[in-house]
């Protein structure tokens, strides 16, 4: 036994080099007395014989077998086993194969990955600390696969169970290698989007977006290849598609607008996740970009959910993409506010707002400029030089805190809307004194 595990690893090192094992199937004269057939004559024999088959049409051109029969081929002729059917030998060799395969499986989940993971660790780049542990499960999965499929091939199974195993072959080794394939793809574009954030690219936000549509394509193509592996013409399967594609186009034709949308939004990029904006009057926070809607938080809280046709045809205000903050107030004195103390407290206001170090001095406006119907109006404007909306919030409160101050220093009073009602024919004037409106 010690030898005979010893030639199948042997000959499972050697499966996926090993040139094609072909069956003895070459006619019984070919053969010398002596019972070997000498390399080049066997093989000049074969070619002669396939294409003399294929010259009359009687065979197809012969095909050659893949990587699994390669394996199961050559521990076949490894043990020098011959018969067509089920014996003891096959059974041990299918068991065997089916055990090895589970200890490759721990090998590769216990030692190779853990060492390359280990590897990526000391490199610069974090591409390869996201590929790999992606990569593990389906490494793991495609050994347990053609453990399985080999195992299964060695023995002679019923006739209905050996035609459906190529097919179950091949869907299998099929979706493992597009899993691992997908998994490898979502983890480079998300290293993509972890390089975009980094550098606060302006496509840091619609990574999300980009990233389910490259891999919602990915899974269209590897579905049709799959089909197409099982010998179905592809090719015959988007024409019938395509005879009921305007009745989807007319069904589908709200999505179609909304994906449409999508990509205006990506192209002219007027928001990103996380900034604040203002969408057909509705203001919040954008948190998601999806293919039909974008999900914006709105001030309440509550989650608003916008199609994105209606994005890609609606005014958009980005309230976080401010290069400075414009202040415009007007500030009402009372009218018994001489002329002198009026024109000292707009000196003293254009004083105040010029010594914040938030405020551009260049663009601070202070002047008396209307004779109101209950107020005389001071007309305010200044300029923040930082976006920030905390900053501009806290520079005002001061400004605002400080005009109260000039004003009560002087002995005025802001104004309120009053009303002075003066009745004719009395003795004198009776005067209303000024009331709340």
């Amino acid at each position: 036994m010690p030898r005979f595990l010893l030639g199948l690893i042997l000959a499972l090192a050697g499966a996926l080099p090993a040139p094609c094992i072909l069956a003895a199937d070459a006619p019984a004269e070919a053969v010398p007395p002596g019972g070997t057939v000498p390399a080049d004559t066997a093989r000049q024999q074969l070619t002669t014989a396939a294409g003399a088959a294929v010259a009359s049409g009687a065979a197809a051109e012969p095909k050659a077998p893949d990587f699994l029969e390669h394996l199961v081929d050559l521990v076949l002729a490894l043990f020098d086993v011959r018969s067509s059917g089920n014996t003891v030998t096959h059974y041990v060799i299918s068991s065997v194969l089916f055990i090895v395969a589970l200890l490759a499986r721990r090998i590769v989940t216990l030692l190779i990955f853990p060492m390359l993971r280990r590897l990526a660790a000391k490199t610069a780049t974090t591409l390869d600390d996201k590929l790999f542990p992606a990569l593990e499960s389906p490494a793991a999965a495609f050994v347990m696969v053609v453990g399985l499929f080999a195992s299964l091939k060695v023995l002679k199974l019923p006739p209905e169970l050996d035609t459906y195993l190529p097919y179950g072959s091949k869907v299998a080794f099929s979706l493992v290698i597009f899993w691992g394939l997908w998994r490898a793809l979502a983890a480079v574009l998300e290293h993509v989007a972890e390089l975009a954030r980094v550098r606060s690219s302006a496509a840091a936000g619609f990574m999300p977006w980009i990233k389910k549509s490259v891999l919602t394509v990915f899974v269209v193509v590897g579905a049709l290849l799959t089909i197409e592996s099982l010998g179905y013409d592809v090719k015959a399967i988007l024409a019938g598609l395509g005879i009921g594609g305007l009745a989807f186009a007319l069904a589908a034709q709200d999505t179609l607008a909304n994906i449409f949308g999508a990509i205006v939004v990506a192209v002219d990029q007027p928001f990103r996740i996380g900034e604040t904006v203002r969408i057909g009057g509705n203001v919040g926070m954008v948190e998601d970009i999806g293919l039909r809607s974008t999900r914006m938080r709105l001030a309440d809280k509550s989650l608003m959910v916008i199609p994105n046709k209606t994005v890609a045809s609606d005014s958009i205000t980005n309230l976080s993409r401010f290069t400075r903050r414009r202040v415009e107030q007007v500030i009402g004195l009372t009218y018994d506010t001489t002329p002198a103390q009026l024109e000292e407290l707009v000196v003293a206001i254009r004083q105040i707002i010029c010594s914040q170090p938030e405020v551009d001095a260049a663009s601070v406006q202070a002047y008396f400029r209307d004779f109101s119907a209950s107020s005389l109006d001071i007309w305010l404007v200044y300029e923040l030089s930082d976006p920030s909306f905390q900053e501009g919030m806290g520079c005002r409160q001061r400004v605002n805190l400080e005009i109260m101050r000039a004003v009560e220093k002087r002995g005025l009073s802001f104004a309120f809307p009053t009303q002075t009602v003066h009745v004719a024919g009395a003795v004198g004037a009776v005067e209303k004194r000024p009331e709340r409106g």
